[in-house]
């Protein structure tokens, strides 16, 4: 089998204006607690550290609470989100 190589849409002219910041801070929580809000379904808890044997994750708590580290994963997805949104000619307009 051939190896994937990703094909990541170029966003590196896009900049986003300072509201288009807050709405990605908000999307990233949003994403956070889908993603919690699917593994509680899947039986998973919180847990001091992952085990996957056991459904254990220690980022089942709410985005406030997460290291900054573990929230920049969320963050970037929501950023390159409006980036690719924009970069495709689409308008966000609140």
């Amino acid at each position: 089998m051939k190896p994937y190589t990703p094909n990541i849409a170029d966003t590196s002219k896009i900049t986003l204006p300072e509201d288009l910041m807050q709405l990605a801070e908000q999307m990233a929580e949003n994403v956070h607690d889908i993603w919690a809000a699917t593994r509680l379904e899947q039986g998973w808890t919180y847990g001091p550290e992952r085990n996957d044997a056991l459904k254990h994750h220690p980022c089942l708590i709410p985005y406030s609470e997460l290291p900054e580290a573990e929230k920049v994963y969320d963050r970037n997805t929501s950023i390159e989100t409006l980036k690719f949104i924009l970069a495709k000619g689409w308008k966000i307009v609140k």
